[in-house]
């Protein structure tokens, strides 16, 4: 099941697998995948330091790295990222803090340790990915970036190309895939609304053909509700060159996330998401509860633009994260999964479920061929 894509970036299965984790994104690679770290939130040293780790451990197998560079947000145009900080705190009515705040403590989540330590503006903005961007082409076995929202500066797509990388970027409309396609990308993500973190509105099934139609030669990864073979097999005969996944890391042996945030992954089934603005300022899938709840309740603060969003959030992402058992934590945790989160139900080891996609694959494959008459 070697595609194109495989050849370009020496892979043995076009299974792209997106986390957070570095752990995970060597796991991957050593089963046969690739793995992509997801930047976000990490500031150019904590970057250098996860892909240090990873370059050690990784062997010379290839990975890549997700950036956050939407079309549109506050502050464009602004790249010192000091001053883009600043603006956009000054934009920020002090209620919203407040009312994060609030959620927080009457859930039984603890303060940060340290108050002076601030979370500030890690992501989602140019000035700040620009940096990641360079920090990533730093690294020999970093093969490819993608743009986690829109299509990417003119420079930077150059910037990688030139340097011998694939670049590509993530949709969920058929005009964003033109977009695309338009400015030179070397693959386009089509994500179906049913994935996890930022989607749009049209499911896996009727967007991806389309899109593929629509971009003609340019390869194609599927995403948004991938979570065994057979839907693996689904997207590679609508024409797909890869799958990218994200949910099924999530709980997977080697994931950082607390035993208590796995569970909730577990305890949930597909009707328990909802796409929601209120921790990033974009419609972004993850699992319902009290602090989705609040948000979109029209009596309460509305969640602002992103970047605006995230400065409101991103102490409430740390804190949730590190006392994940704590109180009711998990009600106001963000936890960004898609409807497959109901086809998550235990531990697995990421080999064991790169290998488990495989087998299902081969077995559904063999299914529908086994539908044919004989000759």
């Amino acid at each position: 099941m070697r595609t194109p894509i495989c050849e370009k970036l020496g892979i043995e299965y076009p299974i792209f697998a997106f986390t957070h984790c570095r752990d995970v994104v060597v796991a991957v690679a050593k089963a046969g995948g690739i793995g992509v770290l997801g930047a976000v939130g990490f500031s150019p040293e904590k970057l250098k330091e996860e892909l240090d780790w990873i370059d050690a451990h990784i062997g010379d197998l290839p990975y890549g790295v997700d950036i956050v560079i939407p079309q549109k947000y506050e502050g464009m145009g602004e790249m010192d990222a000091d001053k883009l900080e600043k603006m956009l705190l000054d934009m920020i009515p002090a209620e919203h803090f407040e009312f994060a705040s609030k959620l927080l403590s009457d859930h039984g989540v603890p303060e940060w340790p340290d108050p002076e330590d601030k979370m500030g503006l890690l992501g989602w903005n140019e000035a700040i990915a620009t940096k990641l961007v360079d920090e990533a082409l730093t690294r020999p076995k970093c093969r490819l970036i993608a743009n986690a929202l829109g299509t990417p500066p003119a420079h930077i797509i150059k910037q990688v190309q030139d340097s011998g990388r694939l670049i590509g970027a993530l949709c969920g409309k058929i005009k964003q895939a033109k977009a695309h396609k338009a400015a030179g990308l070397d693959f386009i993500i089509a994500q179906g609304s049913e994935g996890g973190g930022h989607t749009g509105e049209i499911g896996s099934i009727v967007l991806w053909p389309q899109l593929i139609d629509a971009v003609g030669d340019t390869p194609v990864l599927a995403a948004g509700g991938i979570g065994n073979g057979r839907q693996m097999l689904a997207a590679m005969a609508m024409g797909a060159a890869g799958v990218w996944t994200g949910s099924l890391w999530l709980a997977v042996e080697e994931a950082e996330a607390e035993p208590a945030q796995k569970q909730s992954y577990f305890n949930a089934t597909s009707e328990d998401t909802t796409r929601s603005r209120s921790w990033t300022g974009k419609p972004c899938r993850m699992l319902k509860n009290d602090w989705t709840e609040a948000w979109g309740d029209p009596a309460n603060p509305q969640p602002l633009g992103m970047p605006l969003q995230g400065l409101v959030t991103g102490d409430a992402i740390r804190r949730t994260h590190k006392y994940a058992a704590v109180g009711d934590c998990q009600k106001v945790a963000f936890n960004p999964v898609g409807q497959v989160v109901g086809q998550i139900n235990s531990v697995e080891s990421t080999r064991g479920v790169v290998q488990r996609l495989i087998t299902e694959y081969v077995d559904a494959l063999e299914r529908v061929n086994g539908l044919m008459p004989d000759a």
